[in-house]
């Protein structure tokens, strides 16, 4: 197989836009079963998904999902130990488009500590459906959203002391089953 072969030219439309858009930007691209993933880098996606939603032919008008990832293990090295995707679609065109950036903690993560590496900014400028998805991707992987309008956690306590979505929390917890007092039929 020749250089030019090897070549892979990702055909959805979304990436030459964003290209034309920020031709001093630095992206990369991927696509797998027919989703298309935008990989950007942590300061540039916010200004990147306002291009991807205001653009009249992108035309992004949703926000699907937000969802964070750990990749601690993974087989391939990846630009960052956590990613957080940002699954778009554009209903006029019937169109699914993923953004992706990564972030890489300067901290160990093995507590709550807030490290100044896990920081995006928010979108919910943008959509703000994404506050309960920011929300839930700050508790379980605590990553932070900057500007976000109400960021505290949304399915576990306040004083919670992880983020238990990490891939180095333990599956059996640290030790708050056991606090929990025991209700059967007799405690009532």
């Amino acid at each position: 197989m020749t250089q030019a072969a090897s070549k892979v030219t990702l055909d959805h439309p979304a990436f030459a836009a964003v290209k034309a858009a920020f031709p001093s930007k630095k992206f990369r691209g991927t696509e797998f079963r027919a989703l298309s993933t935008l990989i950007v880098e942590p300061k540039d996606a916010h200004e990147v998904l306002a291009f991807l939603k205001n653009d009249p032919w992108c035309d992004f008008n949703f926000l699907s999902d937000v969802v964070g990832i750990d990749y601690l293990g993974y087989p391939t090295p990846m630009l960052g130990r956590f990613a957080v995707s940002y699954v778009l679609v554009s209903h006029g065109r019937d169109d699914r488009f993923v953004v992706k950036t990564f972030v890489d903690p300067t901290l160990p993560t093995d507590g709550t500590a807030e490290d100044p590496a896990l920081f995006l900014d928010s979108v919910t400028d943008l959509w703000p459906g994404a506050e309960w998805m920011e929300r839930e991707v700050f508790d379980m992987f605590g990553i932070r959203f900057r500007n976000h309008p109400d960021l505290r956690r949304i399915l576990l306590w306040a004083e919670y002391p992880a983020h238990p979505l990490r891939k180095d929390y333990p599956v059996r917890g640290r030790g708050e089953r056991e606090q929990y007092r025991v209700v059967d039929r007799t405690s009532s």
